[in-house]
């Protein structure tokens, strides 16, 4: 595939599940031109359909808690492209991420903040057709198919949920499963499952997917025999796994896979930072991914900083702050000569 002109910004976040959009805020305010990329927006977060111990909120689902970062975020300037990111690499004194779609970006500094990247299907025609009607995120595309034919893979909880979202928008919508039943809360599972515009297909499961500039239709076996559906998308929906293979090499990985960072979310590789469940953090909470965007934000603010020649410091709490001739920065911090 043909790549695209290269773009440069100062920072590049992988992911944007809450840890990666907290990271994108804290750089963002900082006037740091940052870039966040993922495949799709929340990560495992949208599969909460109700959290109930995130600070200063009662209650909220994980789709609008990650909107609303998202949104702030993008309000101090952060920009975010839904791409899937295929390699990292280190080049002109900085890190560059190349993606499925054939897009470079530059960045001086990278986190990572992936977390859990979507199970895929390994049939033939998913990879050529991501981003062209194969999503893995009913939550983010499901918008983009109203009136159109879609075929579902999922089950359980997150199965459910997807065909509720699609059932709302599209004209049809196939629902393949492995089981006989689709899983889930029986009785939302049961409810979905009997709008007329669902068809279930259960103890199925997808062959290939086919199309020419994008999805045009879907070969599924089932019990009957292989059937060929038309579509215009395929959402697989089937959970979520560690993928950290494409920064194996930069940085170092415990037995499980799990990016190794200290207490600032460094990771072994100077200018690199990690966040979120990604990490051999042992406690996988929205909260403490949040928290831990924020500290590999400024670690990696500091780092900006300290190449440009200039240092920063927090003094005291937030209360006793000394200005000293310096420079302060527009969250609190203070730039100073070495």
């Amino acid at each position: 595939m043909e790549t695209k002109p290269r773009e440069k910004y100062e920072a590049l976040v992988v992911g944007a599940g809450i840890a990666g959009l907290t990271a994108a805020l804290y750089l963002s305010r900082q006037n740091v031109r940052t870039l966040v990329i993922s495949l799709d927006l929340g990560g495992q977060l949208v599969l909460a359909p109700e959290i109930q111990n995130y600070p200063g909120f009662k209650s909220i689902d994980g789709f609008s808690l990650a909107k609303k970062v998202e949104e702030q975020a993008r309000a101090f300037g952060a920009e975010i492209k839904f791409d899937e990111a295929v390699g990292i690499y280190e080049e002109d004194g900085g890190f560059v991420i190349r993606t499925s779609t054939g897009g470079e970006y530059w960045g001086e500094v990278l986190i990572l903040a992936f977390g859990k990247k979507p199970k895929e299907l390994g049939v033939p025609g998913e990879a050529e057709f991501k981003g062209r009607g194969v999503s893995y995120c009913a939550t983010c595309d499901a918008p983009l198919f109203k009136g159109k034919k879609v075929v579902l893979v999922g089950f359980g909880h997150s199965g459910v949920e997807a065909a509720s979202m699609l059932s709302d928008v599209a004209e049809t919508v196939y629902w393949v499963f492995p089981s006989r039943a689709p899983g889930g809360e029986e009785g939302v599972a049961r409810s979905v499952a009997s709008r007329p515009n669902v068809v279930l297909m259960p103890e199925s499961r997808i062959l290939e997917i086919r199309g020419d500039s994008r999805v045009r239709e879907v070969v599924v076996e089932t019990p009957e025999g292989v059937k060929t559906i038309g579509a215009d998308g395929v959402f697989v929906e089937i959970g979520y796994e560690p993928k950290t293979d494409i920064a194996a090499r930069l940085v170092k990985l415990n037995e499980k896979g799990e990016i190794k960072v200290d207490k600032l979310c460094r990771t072994s590789k100077e200018g690199v930072f990690a966040a979120g469940d990604v990490t051999d953090i042992p406690y996988k909470q929205a909260v403490i991914s949040a928290g831990m965007g924020a500290i590999a934000a400024l670690s990696a603010y500091a780092y900006l900083m300290k190449k440009r020649g200039k240092k920063v410091s927090v003094i005291g709490d937030w209360k006793h702050f000394k200005v000293d001739e310096r420079e302060k920065g527009p969250s609190g911090l203070f730039l100073a000569p070495p």
